[in-house]
C-alpha cells in the first residue's frame, strides 16, 4: 500500500490492481483504525494462543536447535584427527554463506543465510551420517522435517527452506551448497596445517563438489593460507615473547 497524505487530501494506491482513491484524511484513517484492529485480531498478542501452546513450542524448538550442539560431525572420525558439532559446523557455514554471497551476483543473500542455518537441523533427530555411514544406512529426514514443521508457526518455510536446499536448483541453494563445503574445506585445512596428512586427500573431493566460480577461487585461497595467519603472522616476534613491543604495551 502506497499512500500519500496532506490536511485536506489522502491518496491510496492499492496494488496491484492499481485503484486510485482519493478521500478525506480522516475517512482513511477511520479505515486504517479498522484494519488495524483486524490484524490484531488474526494475530493476537499477548493471546493465551501466543502464551500458552506457542511458546511452549517454541521452548521446544530451541532445545532442539541446542541439540545439535552436542550431535557430532560423524567424519572426523575417518579423518583420524579432529572433533566438530554440527552446531560449529553451522555456525561458520552461515558466516561463509554470507561472504560467499557476497561476491555472487543477484543471489539472496537473506535466503542463503537461512538457507545455511537450517540445512543441518534434521539432524538433531537422525544424527549425522558420513559418506561411510550412508553406504550401509538411511534415514527418513523428510520425516524429521515434518516432525518439526508440525509443532512450529514457521513450519511451512522450514519445510520449504529443506526442499529447495536438497534440491539444490536455485542460485542461493547453490551457494549455501558451496557454504556447506567450504566450512569442510576451512576445517580440513586447519588439521592439514596441524599435521594431519590426510586432510590433504580429502580436500581435491570437497572442490570438486563446488558449484559456483566464487566458491572456487575462495577455495583455492583458503587451502594456500595457513590457518594461523590472521593472528600469528602479522605481529613481530618480541611481541609473544615479551607482551610488549618497542618497550610498550600494544593496546
Amino acid at each position: 500500500m502506497y499512500t500519500y497524505c496532506n490536511r485536506q487530501i489522502f491518496l491510496l494506491i492499492t496494488p496491484p490492481a492499481g485503484l486510485l482513491l482519493m478521500a478525506p484524511t480522516e475517512t482513511v484513517q477511520a479505515l486504517q483504525s479498522m484494519l488495524y484492529r483486524d490484524n490484531r485480531n488474526r494475530h493476537p498478542v499477548g493471546s493465551a494462543q501466543r502464551t500458552g501452546a506457542l511458546m511452549e513450542n517454541l521452548a521446544n524448538f530451541l532445545f532442539e536447535v541446542g541439540m545439535l550442539k552436542r550431535t557430532p560431525r560423524s567424519g572426523f572420525q575417518f579423518l583420524g584427527s579432529g572433533d566438530e558439532s554440527v552446531a560449529e559446523h553451522s555456525f561458520r557455514t552461515a558466516m561463509t554463506g554470507y561472504c560467499l554471497a557476497s561476491q555472487v551476483a543477484g543471489v539472496n543473500q537473506d535466503r542463503v543465510l537461512k538457507l545455511c542455518l537450517f540445512h543441518d537441523l534434521p539432524e538433531a533427530r537422525t544424527g549425522d551420517l558420513n559418506y561411510v555411514n550412508k553406504k550401509y544406512v538411511s534415514v527418513d529426514e523428510a520425516l524429521a522435517v515434518d516432525d518439526l514443521a508440525k509443532t512450529i508457526p514457521f513450519g511451512d518455510e522450514y519445510r520449504a527452506l529443506l526442499a529447495e536446499f536438497t534440491a539444490n536448483e536455485t542460485l542461493e541453494a547453490r551457494v549455501a551448497h558451496d557454504a556447506d563445503q567450504l566450512e569442510m574445506i576451512l576445517a580440513l585445512k586447519e588439521y592439514y596445517d596441524l599435521g594431519n596428512r590426510n586432510a590433504a586427500e580429502w580436500y581435491p573431493f570437497s572442490v570438486k563438489r563446488l558449484q559456483t566460480e566464487a566458491a572456487k577461487e575462495l577455495a583455492e585461497r583458503i587451502w594456500s593460507t595457513d590457518s594461523s595467519r590472521w593472528w600469528f603472522a602479522n605481529e613481530p616476534a618480541e611481541w609473544w615473547v615479551n607482551g610488549r613491543v618497542d618497550g610498550a604495551d600494544k593496546k
